[in-house]
């Protein structure tokens, strides 16, 4: 009962903040602590009825996939919805989690089709694949598990060029680690390979964090607006992109985690709409129902965090589900850098 009259008070707080805000006129996205990597999502929190000025969204879809594609055009536009100017293309799929190997061949083929869009280098080009993420923690291992299933050539170019067909690209890759592993900034690795190998193209994976519940472990975001290793925890790193390597980076991101407050908060809207319909008018429904869904995750947020209780949260099957998506991103990978490589190539090599 303690916390009632601290949370009254966040909850007068958060008025007023949102009183100023309105007064300043200002909706911008970095206004609210919203944890998402992905662009489809930040698009979805700030979109009112109007389009966006400056970003441009169109949808496709076949049985059980559906593609999205935004792009940020101008500055105005990232900064509205917290997303960098760039490509930015979204695999739904809620039944990756199934387990069916048929439809993990048909997105595997589906995201090398749209990976072929972005890697615009000649055949010849050097392309470097990093595996971003922690190998000792399951939700961030996509990263090096994707490394694990590459099929590099880049020493056989040099030492066997011989028994290398056309159709073949020079791929090398590399899983950094982690800075609490290594001591050493993730940026600062892939800039000193960078500057000694000379790549074309950059290709980054990296585990992501997700807004939305239904999206943790169903869903593939490509962006050729670079990455920021660990923002979606709150471990802002240096960002991996063409301003800082001097070369194109193109990320392929697949969120395995939602933080706390995000639960708890949809939790709280279901509650609410609950106790609505069942008793019409009642007081809770009166006091919260004053704030939208981000205001009421901020409050959420600032009870949490004192108690060190705003953790970030995975499904119970993350050990599975890594494993099979970093299958699926490999064999979606080398059959994109790799014309000549037929998806049941891919296919063996990753199994």
């Amino acid at each position: 009962m303690h916390q009632l009259p601290r949370m009254t008070h966040q909850m007068r707080s958060l008025q007023e903040k949102r009183l100023l805000s309105e007064k300043n006129q200002t909706s911008d996205m970095q206004n609210y602590s919203v944890r998402t990597d992905l662009a489809i999502e930040a698009h979805e929190l700030y979109r009112t009825e109007a389009q966006i000025r400056g970003v441009q969204m169109e949808r496709d879809e076949e049985p059980q996939i559906q593609v999205t594609r935004i792009e940020v055009k101008t500055e105005a536009a990232a900064k509205q919805i917290g997303k960098l100017k760039g490509r930015y293309i979204t695999l739904e799929v809620p039944d990756l989690r199934k387990k069916d190997p048929d439809l993990q061949d048909r997105v595997a083929r589906r995201l090398a089709q749209e990976l072929k869009s972005f890697i615009q280098v000649p055949e010849k080009s050097i392309v470097l694949v990093i595996g971003l993420g922690n190998w000792n923690v399951t939700p961030d291992a996509i990263g090096p598990l994707v490394i694990e299933n590459l099929f590099v050539t880049r020493h056989l170019f040099s030492l066997m060029p011989e028994i290398i067909d056309e159709g073949f690209r020079s791929v090398c890759a590399l899983a950094p680690g982690v800075l609490g592993i290594t001591g050493i900034e993730t940026s600062e690795i892939v800039q000193a390979i960078v500057d000694r190998l000379h790549p074309d193209l950059v290709i980054a994976i990296d585990a992501l964090a997700a807004r939305s519940i239904d999206r943790v472990n169903s869903t593939i975001q490509i962006s050729n607006s670079g990455i920021q290793p660990g923002a979606g925890v709150g471990n802002r790193r240096k960002a991996l992109n063409r301003e800082t390597l001097g070369v194109d980076v193109v990320a392929v991101g697949i969120p395995t985690v939602v933080d706390a407050a995000t639960i708890t908060s949809d939790a709280m809207d279901l509650l609410l709409q609950t106790l609505e319909s069942k008793v019409p008018g009642n007081g809770a429904g009166q006091i919260l129902g004053q704030f939208n869904s981000e205001e009421k995750r901020a409050l959420i947020t600032e009870v949490l965090q004192p108690l060190g209780n705003n953790l970030m949260v995975t499904p119970k099957e993350i050990d599975e589900f890594v494993d099979d998506i970093a299958h699926v991103v490999a064999m979606g990978l080398n059959v994109a850098l790799h014309p000549s490589m037929s998806m049941e190539d891919a296919r063996e090599l990753t199994h």
